[in-house]
Formats: structure tokens, sequence, C-alpha cells
């Protein structure tokens, strides 16, 4: 797929994060990949997968594969690294997510340095996942493709919101020229609808369809206030 093809793809739709933390019963590429398969059926757009075996075993599906390697217990472990993107990109993933704020890496280089050196590695487009607007600022200078919400509330920048932080979608619609993708705490189908009426590209969604575990507690919270 070329680049604009991944980002018709991807527009205006739902983007699935198919993942599982280290050491749950469905923590196996081959689980993974057949959630993702189940969600192209109900009309993903897209499959989001965190690393390089997940990566490897959807890379054939037939829509865009964004790719992830969490790594490290440090601020930084989305894609944490210029090499962990290499890696990503070798994967398969038609798109890298990276860690897109401006804190320290842990292989020293800058932003605008990672970028650069995955663009003299793959044609792979690359999403900057951000918490704040000058996140996204940032990311846009340094030459991402796809600006993602994704750390909204887990740094210092923004408060945690009970949903979606439709504030910072706003914000970076207004200000950035790079395609949204909504992501974090996108619980409800209105959760999503009010990402794209706000501004999102594209809206992608994981927890509340792929991660049975807290899919249940919400249900036991809600029987256990019930009684």
């Amino acid at each position: 797929m070329t680049s604009t093809d991944i980002l018709e793809s991807l527009r205006a739709g739902l983007v699935v994060s198919c993942q599982a933390y280290p050491g749950e019963a469905m923590r196996d590429p081959r689980t993974m990949a057949q959630i993702a398969q189940a969600a192209l059926v109900g009309g993903a757009a897209g499959i989001r997968v965190q690393g390089v075996d997940d990566i490897a075993a959807v890379a054939d599906l037939p829509v865009p594969v964004i790719g992830l390697w969490k790594d490290g217990d440090g601020d930084v472990f989305i894609t944490p690294t210029l090499e962990h993107a290499k890696a990503v990109a070798d994967a398969g993933a038609d798109v890298i997510a990276i860690d897109g704020t401006r804190r320290p890496r842990p292989d020293g280089l800058s932003l605008a340095q990672t970028v650069a050196g995955i663009r003299r590695h793959t044609d792979a487009l690359i999403m900057a996942d951000c918490g704040s607007l000058d996140d996204a600022l940032a990311a846009e200078a340094a030459g991402a493709d796809i600006l993602g919400t994704t750390l909204a509330g887990y740094t210092s920048e923004r408060p945690k919101t009970a949903g979606p932080d439709l504030e910072l979608i706003g914000l970076l619609a207004r200000h950035c020229t790079l395609p949204i993708i909504a992501e974090g705490r996108i619980h409800t189908p209105a959760h999503a609808a009010a990402a794209a009426a706000t501004g999102a590209f594209a809206v992608c969604v994981g927890t509340a369809i792929t991660h049975p575990a807290t899919i249940t507690s919400w249900f036991v919270a809600a029987l256990t206030e019930e009684n």
C-alpha cells in the first residue's frame, strides 16, 4: 500500500487495537491475530498491535497495520528508540507508532532525529503518540505523518479525563495539519462518534473491544454497585 492508500483506508474508520498485557491468558501472537481477524469481520479499517511477533502475525491482513513495541519501565516506552522503530518496520508494519512526546528518549535521540532515522530505513508512515498540543506541534515539525492522542492524560501536561480527551482532539484539529487518530479511553460508540465529530481523522479503540478482563470488571463493578 502507498502512503496515500494507507491514509485513505483509515479515513473516518475504526482502528482496533489488539493487545494483551504480559502474563495474561491472551498474550500470544496467534490469539492477537485471531482477534484482529474478528475485528475485520466487524468492519475495522485498521489494526494496531504491539510487539514484533504480533506485527508479523497480522502483517498480511488486507488493512493497514499500525505497529509498536512497548519496552522498558521508563516514561518513554512506546517504540522508545530508533532501533525499536526499525524492528517494527521490519516486522511488517504499515505505520510505526512511536512515543511522540518531547520527553528524553532512552537512546538520546530527539524526536526529529528518530523520525529522520526511520525515514532512512523504511517507507512506512510514522504515527506520533502525543500527550498534548505542544507534543503534536513538535511531532508535526519533526516530520511525523499521523498524530495520535494516545498519551493524553499519561504525561504531566494534561489531566486524565474519564473518557477521551475531546478538548485535546479539538485543539489538534484546529492547530495542526496532520491527520489525527483519536485514541485513549474511548469506551463506547458514543465516545467514538464524539471524537470523530470533534475532528478526529480516525478513531482507535482497544480495551473496550479487545480486553476481556477489563470489560468483565466493568460489568462486575456495575453489579456490585447495584447490590
